[in-house]
């Protein structure tokens, strides 16, 4: 009954977001259920091979009709005119599912690990639909595995402890997304419409305030959908373990959207590795970056995200061919509570070469992201930043630090508002009722948020 009911929320919030495509959910739901008991059912190797790979192609088929085709007819249209070949090549309008990336993956790991015999095909339609639609996740994820299947066949319990904690975690999600995202767009929107104009030292602001925009608005719904899990009695997978604290990109991308890149180093990256073990370090960079370029264009159809997967890609070569590609290292403080100056550096470094890559990401084409990139050097870089109104910048550069410093303090922890460790209620409810005032004082404008278009 809990789940029928689950079911049932889960496409309406679905369906009133994008009623159109609620059939194509419906319809892919039920083709790889019965792909599943097919693949389960298997009586040879072969038939389970042949079925596995016709829902891995199905599984794809529907992410490059919906997402990628019209980019690439756009692209060879393209090619074929800049080589002096007309071309009479028309895009479709398809429209793009929401969420599609984030329930096609849920999708194909089903039947990858009903053919690997991880996972016993489920012969219950309502846990499986539930599984493919849970709402709180299926717009943004965080992108749950099939044993996320095990909890829909246990009957969920009151459990005041863990509604407490989801409620900590859906009102910091609240405080990253309305707060620091929803604000720091507001300058960043105002650069990028005339970044040709700014100085380099506003460019650079801009592009800093971009990653800390686009890190507090995906960490903030994911908060908010693990927080909405717990009060339904879920354990979502994390999604964030905070990135910014990481020492080099492969810790960052170990620490940045976690069950994305999980589910590809899984079902992308190791059965590459091992495709290519023969080969060495050369071996591991290959797999490496087409594991990289499958993540960027899975954000989106265009060339931006390619760059932005070959350039993360591009960044693992010096940890891979210094042996440190799988090194994991805790921080080091001192005895403030402070990252050592070594670790402190390789912070920074870190944090500069992502938010380089993230004027790629949030750029529209090659060419604006080059722009920018020049308007940075080239412009005077040594004034003061351009302020949209410096009243309005105290709070929230203030708030900012203080989220970092939150995040930093509590970065052992599951989330950065667990507070489980402080006893008193009058200091918790404390917490509840500034960070709540903060949120209606400093709330900015709502934005819809980034990964809704992915």
């Amino acid at each position: 009954v809990q789940n029928v009911f689950l079911l049932i929320a889960s496409y309406f919030f679905y369906g009133y977001a994008d009623w159109r495509m609620l059939p194509l959910l419906i319809i892919a739901t039920a083709v790889f259920y019965g792909l599943g008991i097919a693949i389960g059912n298997a009586k040879t190797e072969k038939a389970d091979s042949i079925l596995s790979a016709i829902a891995i192609v199905l599984g794809v088929g529907l992410l490059v009709y919906f997402k990628y085709l019209n980019f690439f007819i756009e692209s060879f249209a393209q090619l074929f005119e800049s080589m002096g070949l007309k071309t009479n090549i028309h895009t479709f309008r398809i429209v793009m599912p929401l969420g599609i990336s984030f329930y096609t993956f849920r999708l194909i790991s089903y039947v990858v690990e009903v053919h690997r015999g991880t996972t016993e095909p489920t012969k219950d339609l309502v846990s499986f639909a539930t599984y493919v639609s849970f709402f709180p996740c299926i717009l943004s994820g965080p992108i749950d595995r099939p044993d996320f299947m095990n909890q829909l066949q246990r009957k969920r319990v009151f459990d005041y402890d863990k509604i407490v904690d989801g409620l900590r975690q859906i009102l910091w999600g609240m405080f990253q997304k309305m707060v620091s995202a929803d604000n720091g767009a507001r300058y960043v929107d105002d650069i990028w419409t005339n970044y040709t104009i700014h100085s380099g030292s506003t460019l650079i602001l801009a592009a800093i305030l971009y990653s800390i925009q686009l890190y507090a608005d995906f960490s903030g719904y994911s908060d908010m959908a693990i927080g909405i899990g717990k009060l339904l009695g879920f354990k979502i997978a994390d999604n964030f373990k905070y990135p910014f604290f990481a020492t080099n990109v492969a810790e960052f991308w170990r620490r940045w959207h976690i069950s994305l890149t999980s589910w590809v180093t899984d079902y992308v990256f190791m059965p590459l590795n091992m495709m290519f073990r023969n080969m060495g370090k050369f071996g591991v960079i290959l797999a490496i970056l087409i594991n990289m370029l499958i993540v960027g264009m899975w954000h989106e159809a265009n060339w931006t995200c390619v760059v932005y997967g070959l350039y993360h890609g591009l960044l693992f070569v010096p940890l891979i061919l210094s042996g440190s590609f799988n090194r994991r290292t805790k921080l080091q403080t001192t005895r403030f509570g402070l990252p050592k100056i070594g670790d402190l550096g390789r912070m920074v470094l870190t944090f500069t070469l992502v938010t380089i890559s993230f004027v790629i990401f949030r750029a529209e084409n090659i060419h604006q992201a080059w722009e920018y990139s020049c308007s940075v050097v080239w412009n005077n870089m040594f004034t003061v930043p351009y302020l949209i109104n410096r009243n309005f910048y105290v709070p929230l550069f203030s708030c900012i630090a203080a989220f970092f410093i939150v995040e930093w303090i509590h970065k052992e922890k599951e989330h950065a508002l667990d507070l489980s460790e402080i006893n008193s209620q009058i200091v918790k409810y404390g917490i509840y009722v500034v960070m709540i005032g903060l949120i209606f004082w400093l709330g900015g404008h709502a934005e819809t948020f980034i990964y809704f278009q992915f």
